[in-house]
């Protein structure tokens, strides 16, 4: 189906299951249950999610098939905002103007960029792209403030021309008047599922990025920047160029990083320059490893992991602790909750610290080898030649999922 062979399309299908069921799998506690915490089925969540697993499907198209590790993805991220918002204000609030636009503009910029940052490899070129993105937030937070409006971030005011803007229309994202903000609820019992038509809007679109990664992944070009990252001294003896596949994919991963941040700015009508700051392409490297480099799957899971600990344990609070622990002894209670605190809350970067390091020391491969090797202890039940590539032809070397 699609071009993809028959495990892939299986897996596409998979991934698209699970992508449209979001909603309900995120959602397994009743509202009345102390555990209700813990679901993640709200609409912000779920869009960031979509949109920061596109942007780490992106990146890891670089990082993951050519092994060049970029630190100033966030660039991409930030320019991607600030056209979808231009093109509110100009035109009007419909996504499907901003999006092309988008995306257009961060292949452009990192067109230049990588021009320039690939003349070198190795922690230089990581210096490059960090120091290309630290120019390009000073740019937008204290220089361009005529294009970025400075530190106060670029938003829609009831002046701009906004000329395709229709009487009836809705004074939000939109499109073509479905609009991004509202949701359908389905009370089941003590459930709550919520459907919202900007999550759907960013998971159909997560899912079509997901497609073309796949792709990439399967083609030739996708074989070519393997083996760039395998040995590209041994791939130029052969006469091979390097730099024209490493910059399509250069590009092709800002492609996606603008593409994010244009839904970011599809779902709240702002962009700012903090998008743009080191630290959100250091975010998406994290996220890239904890779920498994050079996976189809580890960069999305790792972006759901770090999302969901963002946004989950950072709301678990001294008064939830109290009403988790309150029936143990109060000098018990108290000690319990004196080291809980300290990994939730605004303390819950220290989770993620622990659980990263923990994976890169126990799971090199990220998140995906701890499935995989799952997986491998109940094939290894069925005899001892279960992973013996020369007794099962299908599983010949394929890239991991």
């Amino acid at each position: 189906m699609l071009g993809l062979d028959k495990r892939d399309t299986k897996f596409l299908l998979i991934v698209i299951f699970l992508t449209l069921a979001t909603p309900i799998l995120l959602q397994p506690f009743p509202e009345s249950s102390t555990l209700a915490q813990f679901n993640a089925g709200y609409p912000d969540l779920m869009q960031r999610f979509a949109i920061f697993g596109i942007f780490a499907i992106g990146f890891n198209i670089l990082f993951g098939l050519t092994g060049y590790l970029s630190f100033g993805h966030a660039a991409f991220l930030g320019i991607g905002s600030y056209s979808v918002v231009w093109m509110y204000k100009l035109l009007d609030y419909n996504v499907i103007w901003g999006l092309p636009l988008a995306v257009i503009l961060s292949g452009l910029f990192a067109l230049v960029i990588g021009y320039v940052s690939l003349r070198r490899s190795g922690i230089y070129f990581s210096i490059l792209t960090l120091a290309f993105a630290q120019m390009s937030f000073n740019l937008a937070y204290s220089v361009l403030t005529p294009i970025t409006n400075g530190e106060t971030g670029l938003q829609v005011y009831t002046d701009d021309p906004q000329i395709l803007m229709g009487a009836t229309e809705p004074t939000s994202p939109h499109l073509f008047g479905i609009v991004m903000n509202q949701s359908a609820k389905i009370n089941l019992g003590d459930w709550v599922f919520t459907f919202n038509n900007g999550y759907y809007f960013c998971a159909i679109i997560a899912i079509i990025a997901f497609y073309i990664s796949l792709r990439i992944f399967r083609s030739p070009f996708g074989l070519m920047l393997r083996a760039i990252k395998s040995n590209q001294q041994r791939l130029n003896y052969t006469g091979l160029n390097a730099r024209p596949y490493t910059l399509a994919a250069f590009v092709i991963s800002g492609m996606y990083a603008g593409l994010a941040g244009g839904l970011m700015a599809s779902m709240d009508p702002l962009a700012g320059a903090e998008r743009m700051q080191w630290t959100a392409s250091g975010e998406v490297v994290l996220m890239t490893i904890l779920g498994g480099v050079g996976t189809m799957m580890g960069p999305v899971l790792g972006a759901g992991v770090i999302k969901y600990m963002e946004n989950i344990f950072s709301k678990i609070n001294e008064q939830v602790l109290h009403s988790w622990f309150g029936w143990l002894p109060d000098s018990l209670e108290g000690f319990v909750i004196f080291i809980a605190e300290h990994f939730v809350g605004s303390g819950w970067h220290m989770t993620s610290g622990v659980l990263f390091m923990l994976v890169v020391i126990f799971l090199p491969g990220g998140l995906v080898e701890g499935g995989q090797r799952i997986k491998a202890m109940f094939n290894n039940r069925g005899g001892d030649d279960a992973d013996d590539p020369e007794h099962h032809p299908k599983h010949a070397p394929h890239v991991a999922e």
